[in-house]
C-alpha cells in the first residue's frame, strides 16, 4: 500500500501526531461510533479497558464503560478535547457504497534480499488470491536455503540468481508486468551505503524503463540510511520503509508508554484490524467538497474509523508529506479526486 510508511512513521515520530491513552468519564454509556464524533481535533481509534484488554476499531454500537480508557490519535495529550458543539454537517447525498474486492491473483517482484524476505513473502500470503506469483531477484546463493522451507498455499516462488543492477537482467523480467515491485537492501557482508547505492542504481533503472515504456510502476523500496531517502526520491518510487527508523521508533514510543506494545501487535498483524489506504470512491462521489466528519460517518456504517487522507496530487511532494494527513480537523472542508485515498483502520 503505497503511503503506508509515511502514516507509520507519522504515527511513531515524536514530532508528528502520537497514540494516547485517555480517560473521558463523561462519555460513559455512549457507543463507540457516538465516540467517533465527540472530537473536533482528535481520533479515537479504540478501547482499553481496566483489565488491560485492547480493542482496535470494536463494533461500532460497543457501549463505554466508566472503567474504559480511550485510545487516540492526537497531537498531544492536552489537545483531546471533547468538541463545544455538535451540529457538523454530513453529506449523506454523497455517501458510496465500495465496490467489490476481492483477493486476486496478483505478481509481485523482488528485487534485492535480506534476513526479512522470508518474514514478507510469508506476510503475503495473507493478502493475495490463490495463484499468485511471486519471483525473487538475488544474487545470494543462501537464498535458495533460505527459502526451501517456507509452505506457500496462495502463492507460486520463481527464483533467480543474478545482479539487481543489471539492465539486461531487469529488461528480462518485464517488470511491467507485476502488480507490485518491492526492493530489499543487502545486509550480509555489505555496508550501508554500498547496499543503499545498489538499491538506488535499481531504482534509476527501474524509472528509467517506467519512463520508456509508459506504464506506471508500483514500487516499495526498503532504504538503510535515513539520509539516502532524499537521494532516492528522485526516482518517484512509490514509498520507502527506513525499516531500522522505524523500528527505532517504535521503541522510542514503547518506552514511553509500554501500553502500547498491545496497539501495535494489532495493527502490525494480519489478523484484527489494520491500517488501510482505500479508494476514496469507496466512502464518497468526488468533486464536491465536505468535512471529514462525513468521510467518518461513511467510515462508520462500514465498521470502519476514518484517521486521515491521501491526496494524490502531493504523492511526491515530501514537504506536504507525500500528500499523507493523519488526524485532520474534521470541520475544514476539503475537495477530493477520484485518485485520492482514505486512510482507515479496518478488518480487512
Amino acid at each position: 500500500q503505497s503511503g503506508l510508511s509515511v502514516v507509520y512513521t507519522e504515527l511513531l515520530d515524536f514530532d508528528g501526531v502520537e497514540i494516547y491513552f485517555k480517560e473521558e468519564t463523561t462519555l460513559k454509556g455512549k457507543t463507540f461510533k457516538e465516540i467517533l464524533f465527540s472530537y473536533e481535533t482528535s481520533s479515537v481509534i479504540g478501547l482499553l479497558s481496566k483489565s488491560g484488554q485492547v480493542l482496535i476499531n470494536p463494533p461500532m454500537d460497543t457501549v463505554i464503560s466508566e472503567k474504559d480508557s480511550l485510545i487516540v490519535i492526537a497531537e498531544d495529550d492536552d489537545t483531546i478535547l471533547l468538541s463545544e458543539k455538535s451540529d457538523y454537517e454530513i453529506k449523506d447525498n454523497l455517501f458510496q457504497a465500495p465496490k467489490p474486492h476481492n483477493l486476486k491473483k496478483e505478481k509481485t517482484l523482488i528485487l534485492g534480499w535480506n534476513e526479512k524476505g522470508t518474514r514478507i513473502i510469508s506476510e503475503l500470503e495473507n493478502y493475495v488470491g490463490t495463484g499468485s506469483e511471486i519471483t525473487i531477484v538475488s544474487e545470494l546463493e543462501e537464498t535458495k536455503e533460505e527459502l526451501k522451507n517456507i509452505k506457500f498455499k496462495k502463492q507460486k516462488l520463481k527464483l533467480m540468481q543474478a545482479n539487481i543492477t543489471d539492465r539486461n537482467i531487469l529488461n528480462s523480467l518485464n517488470v511491467a508486468s507485476y502488480n507490485y515491485i518491492i526492493i530489499l537492501c543487502y545486509t550480509k557482508d555489505m555496508d550501508i551505503q554500498e547496499a543503499d547505492a545498489k538499491t538506488l542504481i535499481c531504482l534509476l533503472h527501474l524509472r528509467d524503463i517506467s519512463d520508456k515504456t509508459g506504464k506506471n510502476l508500483s514500487i516499495v523500496s526498503e532504504m538503510l540510511d535515513n539520509k539516502n531517502r532524499d537521494l532516492a526520491e528522485v526516482t518517484k518510487a512509490d514509498d520507502f520503509i527506513v525499516s531500522d527508523r522505524i523500528i527505532s521508533l517504535m521503541l522510542s514510543q514503547l518506552s514511553e508508554k509500554k501500553e502500547l506494545k498491545k496497539v501495535f501487535d494489532i495493527l502490525f498483524e494480519a489478523e484484527g484490524s489494520e491500517i488501510y489506504l482505500k479508494p476514496v470512491t469507496d466512502y464518497v462521489k468526488t468533486g464536491d467538497s465536505m468535512n471529514f466528519y462525513t468521510i467518518l460517518e461513511s467510515a462508520a456504517i462500514k465498521n470502519q474509523v476514518a484517521i486521515g487522507y491521501r491526496i494524490h496530487a502531493y504523492a511526491n511532494d515530501a514537504s506536504r508529506a507525500y500528500g499523507v494527513v493523519i488526524n485532520p480537523k474534521k470541520s475544514d472542508l476539503i475537495r477530493f479526486t477520484s485518485e485520492d485515498k482514505i486512510i482507515v483502520i479496518a478488518e480487512e
